[in-house]
């Protein structure tokens, strides 16, 4: 598994959750096509595509402090070790 892969949103996971291809919404999303239209060709409601857009959301908002943490102790633990230059 790539670096990248581990910091990416389970698409599969969330699609199986919400009976619905998620990928397709967020392809639409990134193309700016509005939430009512695709509600409208997707027959999706709007509730549920609200909750899935905070679903991702989420899931980023937790990768972003991950990698963040992770970054974090990475400087700690260089700071901590002893400079003989």
């Amino acid at each position: 598994m790539t670096k990248n892969k581990v910091w990416q949103v389970d698409e599969k996971a969330l699609s199986k959750k919400y009976q619905i291809n998620v990928g397709r919404l967020i392809k639409a999303w990134k193309r700016g096509i509005p939430d009512q239209e695709i509600t409208a060709k997707t027959g999706v409601a709007p509730v549920t595509l609200h909750l899935i857009k905070q679903d991702i959301e989420l899931t980023h908002r937790h990768i972003r402090l991950a990698q963040k943490k992770l970054q974090l102790a990475k400087e700690q633990s260089a700071s901590l070790s002893p400079d003989f230059f």
